[in-house]
């Protein structure tokens, strides 16, 4: 009894005590949750991507059936199945013979076709590869499916599962598509594309999880089985309660022969058929029981360790109280208890890391300063409290004088970066900032940032309070030392002065701005703020577009000289009426964009431009590079046009910007130009270096870019206006040329241009 007393009047052991029978409670809870609430958590992240994959595999599917389904309409089309539907004599040998050849052109370029059939509904004859022709359905082996156009009705198409005649009295599965053939509005025939069912359904993805056993199904539209795989075997029986238990769901658990199955589906809009998955979780839940009994054992842990280390404490004498007090000495004593025994460790690792810390924080004060400044210019801090904060944490040694932020910015940037190495840019850009702070240490603050790329960051304050010192005068000085220490150029804007850390985002605009008119001022400049505050934001040339199409008429029809002139005039008029730097450099960045556009589409030898280095040229350097590069294109224009194959090409291509909302094909193409399909195909591939579809595709996503940009149309009204039926496809499509949603363009690109027309 004495000894239960002690122990319960001693604070450490009544804590020890309590601690260990909560931490026990809790780890017990834990235990008995853990099972069902992983098994939750797991169902619902197994579950996302067995829908994903259905869903491919859907989609997969989906275009086979399109493709195929375009293959029948292209048989229906055909000349000579309206002669085998019309003609009087129907046997005719030349007929019968171009008909099975079409028919072997169009099963043998597709490999999930195996043979297409054409019924004639009126005489009941059939033609079919490779089966040949049959005057009466009764000597054709597989005719029992012309009954199905009642099942069609009001349908384009139906792809139906049948069974077929395989020779002693045995029938093996097909799946076929059908589609009818009308005339005048009237049922003149029928077309049944039989597929291959393997290569067909060759996309069905086994699970990505691959320890868990699974299988698959695809089910018709009365739920009637067309393809499964797996390795888990799951009967009809089976297949009926998970269609009953999901009732439309796209997710549902149910238990079968004593398992625990999870199934998943989704159905098909395009053909209507179910897609299913089911997945047996045993395996997956053994790990949470697993872990449920692990917790348990581990709270058993817990206990035992509480119950021995209040028999250890015990048993070990106090320590005393006096080195507690000798670690604590500079504390308030009477807020040291005996019993804070325990503290002494704490108390020491308490010291050690402050004092740590403020080694630490010591040597990481400077990055955290230069990232304080980039943080403010790119935006991510934009509270005053938080600025404030980390001014005073950051900002000890500054005062209350005003501020001004110098923006500086390599000369030429893309020719320095052709100069020097990678690995040498980051030395030589820790090169200027040590310059900066060497030649303006002696009577200003001064922290500098890098902004990457081209740009740095300098912020400066005069040391002494109320100096009349001009910022202009000693950053100039600096740009003039860069050149004789580093062989290469750099300009920089000035801000006005500000009045503490509230307007440090704005000096870094007025910086940036005056930046900008290097473009007229030429390289090596400091540029103030106050110098081109005044100057207005024009607009510019309402003509913009009208020059950028003339340009490129007048580069593709290959008269360098009045292309030269165009950019001259356009150029001219820039610096006559002196366009605000960002008006000018949008224009500027137009035109290279529409020149190297013109080169990679048809891989031409030119210098190339890097459109992102334009913002750090002077303009007459610009325009040099621009006149360079339109001159080399029109002079490859040029030289094409004496060509009779190129002028060839260029009537199908004017065929195709005329065509880019209508369904045509490489026949249509190569008939306006008056020659065949394939002799169109080798002559543009030898010319243009693409093949029609190809080149097609690119007039098409071309033309989407624009209307995402300069419309509010929704996407499937785009998709539809190039000659795209489906959104889908048209995003699939578009996402394979451009390597980004249309979405995501319309949204970056309107973005970037709000951002430059603020600036």
């Amino acid at each position: 009894m004495k000894w239960l007393k002690f122990n319960f009047t001693n604070t450490q052991t009544r804590l020890l005590l309590i601690l260990t029978i909560a931490v026990f409670m809790i780890i017990i809870a834990v235990g008995m949750t853990t099972y069902y609430s992983s098994k939750s958590v797991l169902q619902q992240e197994l579950s996302e991507p067995q829908h994903q994959m259905l869903r491919i595999s859907m989609n997969d599917i989906d275009e086979v059936i399109r493709e195929s389904d375009q293959i029948a309409v292209k048989i229906a089309l055909n000349s000579n199945v309206y002669k085998f539907l019309t003609n009087e004599v129907q046997g005719s040998y030349r007929n019968i013979t171009e008909l099975l050849q079409f028919l072997e052109t169009l099963i043998s370029s597709t490999p999930f076709i195996k043979s297409a059939y054409i019924y004639d509904v009126e005489r009941e004859s059939m033609v079919a590869f490779p089966q040949g022709y049959s005057s009466s359905k009764a000597n054709f082996p597989d005719s029992d499916w012309v009954g199905v156009a009642a099942k069609l009705q009001d349908r384009p198409m139906l792809v139906k599962q049948r069974e077929i005649p395989a020779g002693s009295g045995k029938s093996v599965s097909q799946i076929t598509l059908y589609r009818k053939i009308m005339l005048a509005g009237q049922l003149k025939g029928m077309i049944a594309v039989n597929f291959k069912t393997e290569q067909m359904f060759e996309h069905m993805l086994l699970s990505s999880v691959s320890h868990l056993d699974s299988h698959r199904f695809i089910l018709d539209t009365d739920n009637q089985p067309l393809y499964d795989l797996g390795n888990y075997a799951v009967g009809e029986e089976a297949v009926g309660q998970v269609l009953t238990r999901l009732e439309g769901e796209k997710l549902g658990e149910f238990k079968h022969e004593g398992k625990l199955l999870l199934a998943s589906q989704i159905i098909s809009p395009y053909t209507g058929w179910r897609y299913l998955s089911v997945i047996s979780q045993d395996s997956l839940l053994a790990n949470a029981q697993k872990i449920r009994d692990i917790v348990f054992v581990v709270s058993l842990l817990a206990l035992a360790a509480g119950a021995a280390t209040i028999t250890f404490y015990n048993a070990a004498a106090f320590r005393p109280v006096r080195r507690m007090r000798q670690l604590l000495s500079g504390y308030d004593r009477e807020r040291i208890s005996p019993e804070l025994i325990d503290l002494e460790k704490i108390t020491g690792q308490l010291l050690t890391d402050h004092a740590q810390q403020a080694i630490n924080l010591r040597q990481t004060l400077p990055e955290a300063s230069s990232k304080f400044l980039t943080d403010i210019y790119t935006g991510n801090m934009t509270g005053n409290r938080e600025t404030g904060e980390k001014w005073s944490r950051y900002f000890k040694d500054w005062n209350d004088e005003p501020l001004a932020v110098a923006m500086l910015s390599i000369d030429d940037y893309h020719a320095w970066c052709e100069r020097f190495k990678k690995s040498d840019q980051s030395l030589l850009k820790f090169a200027i900032a040590n310059i900066i702070a060497e030649l303006l240490s002696g009577q200003w603050r001064v922290l500098s940032s890098d902004l990457g790329r081209d740009r740095m960051l300098v912020m400066l304050q005069p040391l002494a309070a109320g100096m009349d010192i001009r910022a202009a005068g000693a950053i100039g000085e600096a740009l003039t030392m860069i050149p004789r220490l580093l062989k290469f150029q750099v300009s920089a804007g000035l801000s006005g002065y500000h009045d503490g850390f509230t307007c440090l985002q704005q000096a870094m605009h007025e910086a940036e701005s005056a930046l900008d008119y290097r473009l007229y001022r030429g390289y090596e400049r400091v540029i103030p703020f106050e110098e081109i505050s005044g100057n207005q934001l024009l607009e510019s040339a309402s003509e913009e577009h009208e020059v950028i199409a003339k340009l490129t008429e007048t580069i593709e029809a290959g008269r360098g000289e009045e292309a030269l002139k165009v950019l001259d005039k356009m150029i001219s008029h820039i610096m006559g009426e002196q366009w605000h730097p960002s008006s000018a450099l949008a224009f500027l960045t137009s035109v290279a964009e529409t020149l190297e556009r013109i080169r990679l589409n048809r891989e031409t030898e030119g210098c190339g431009i890097e459109v992102s280095g334009l913002r750090t040229m002077h303009l007459e350097a610009a325009w040099t590079l621009l006149r360079r590069q339109a001159e080399a294109l029109a002079e490859w224009f040029g030289s094409l046009l004496l060509s009779k194959d190129f002028i060839l090409c260029q009537q199908m291509i004017a065929f195709m910007n005329d065509h880019l909302e209508d369904n045509v094909g490489i026949q249509e193409i190569a008939e306006h130009a008056g020659i065949g399909t394939s002799l169109a195909s080798q002559l543009f591939r030898q010319e243009m270096n693409d093949t029609l579809h190809g080149y097609f595709t690119k007039l098409r996503m071309e033309r989407a870019c624009e209307l995402l940009l300069d419309t509010d149309y929704r996407i499937s009204e785009i998709a539809s206006m190039v000659g795209y039926q489906h959104e889908n496809s048209f995003i699939r499509v578009y996402r394979k040329y451009k390597d980004i949603t249309p979405g995501k363009y319309r949204e970056m690109m309107r973005s970037r241009r709000d951002s430059l027309l603020g600036s």
